[in-house]
């Protein structure tokens, strides 16, 4: 039985882990994998979720080994969770037959670049997106800053490290997958695309409940003969609420009696607020706060769903969660152009429309065809989304990594 460590500067406690880590997980687990699980809980959440994830660990038998996140003072908190993790990390080598390292993004993957280094554990480096380019284009690092400025040149020769140390590297989407190839010159066959998949027996409608969503569209007040534009998740840094409430006031016209119900934990004031300034009735506006179990409930009410992010750089990386879980329920897309692999499986699997936000007759050409995008079939979503999405495929692609770099492991039980 192969052990592997895997390190996560995200909580399992939080939406993320439990949605896009543990899923992963349990699959590999039921292949023979035995997992030690390093992770940096934020206190609410671990408060609030801890006995959920700890019964889910268990019965994978999975070991997890939480660890508190801590968040101030700004940078020195985050150096510190560094030396925590390694130290830990360290820690389980010695008592266990460890031989590979998986590590969920950068700030894991500065410890696992050193116990590979160190230890000669294999290296996984499953970035996730370009993280250091992400803190500067969403506004988190100003480099006109000499501290931000030292700290993104510091990773940004750290990413060139891992890369080329990496024994296997992960990338959400092929764009990113080439540029890394092209950029950092690693071996296309140590590179290994897995999109953020989704649990398609979870997000399916044969999982609605129709009590909840008639409850949901009562205390939205969404009229049964309403079309309904959905979006699903937090805003946030990256997702652009003006242009899509923009998008919506243009839907009004073509569509008066139009609603636009948003399922996400975001203040119903903060998007209210936005609507007003923009000129959308708020009358046509729902917002509710769906845990995960409601989830399909509340996206049965949903006719065409809608997200647009921010086209940037580090944005060809990304792979929306809610793309798989909207094409597991058979709902048709509205997305913009230019995000991670996205053009591609909303054209290969002909399940909605695309945006380009840099031509202005774009939007109002997709709102003319508001219609002809309801009438996709919905089986036909749901099919792409097995085929590109599938939790089952995820795991399968993660253990075909896994047999290719632990043929060769080092044992390093000491």
């Amino acid at each position: 039985m192969s052990t592997i460590l895997y390190l996560s500067y995200d909580g399992m406690t939080d939406p993320l882990g439990r949605s896009q880590v543990l899923p992963y997980l349990i699959g590999l687990s039921e292949k023979g994998y035995r997992f030690h699980l390093i992770s940096f809980e934020k206190k609410d959440s671990f408060h609030k979720h801890s006995k959920t994830v700890k019964e889910l660990t268990n019965s994978a038998g999975i070991e997890w080994h939480p660890l508190s996140y801590t968040k101030n003072p700004p940078v020195l908190s985050t150096v510190l969770d560094v030396v925590r993790m390694e130290r830990k990390s360290k820690e389980l080598i010695r008592q266990f037959n460890i031989q590979a390292v998986h590590c969920r993004s950068y700030i894991s993957g500065l410890v696992g670049l050193r116990l590979k280094r160190n230890l000669g554990l294999k290296f996984i480096f499953d970035i996730r997106g370009f993280w250091a380019d992400e803190r500067v284009e969403g506004g988190l690092w100003n480099l006109n800053n000499r501290l931000y400025a030292s700290i993104y040149r510091y990773f940004k020769s750290k990413e060139r490290d891992m890369f080329a140390h990496a024994d296997g590297v992960v990338s959400l989407t092929s764009k990113a997958a080439e540029f890394i190839i092209n950029h950092f010159k690693v071996n296309p066959a140590n590179i290994h695309v897995i999109p953020c998949c989704a649990d398609l027996d979870f997000f399916t409608r044969t999982n609605i409940n129709t009590s909840i969503s008639n409850r949901i569209r009562q205390q939205t007040n969404i009229n049964h003969h309403a079309p309904v534009l959905g979006y699903l998740g937090a805003i946030g840094t990256w997702y652009m609420l003006d242009e899509m409430l923009v998008f919506f006031k243009r839907l009004l016209i073509l569509k008066p009696n139009a609603f636009f119900l948003f399922i996400t934990p975001e203040p119903a004031e903060v998007i209210m607020e936005k609507a007003r300034k923009i000129g959308v009735p708020t009358k046509h506006i729902g917002v509710y706060f769906a845990s995960r179990e409601e989830v399909p409930s509340a996206l049965a009410l949903v006719d065409i769903s809608i997200f647009f992010i921010r086209p940037t750089f580090s944005k060809t990386a990304s792979s929306p969660t809610k793309q798989g879980e909207i094409m597991g329920m058979g709902i048709p897309l509205i997305c913009n152009t230019g995000i991670g692999d996205t053009d591609t499986v909303v054209e290969k699997y002909a399940c909605g429309e695309l945006v380009d936000l840099n031509d202005p007759l774009s939007m109002d050409q997709t709102v003319t065809r508001f219609d002809a995008i309801l009438s996709i079939p919905k089986q036909q979503i749901r099919d792409g989304a097995i085929d590109y999405f599938s939790l089952k495929e995820g795991v399968n692609r993660y253990e075909t990594l896994y047999k290719n770099i632990l043929s060769t492991a080092i044992t390093t039980n000491q």
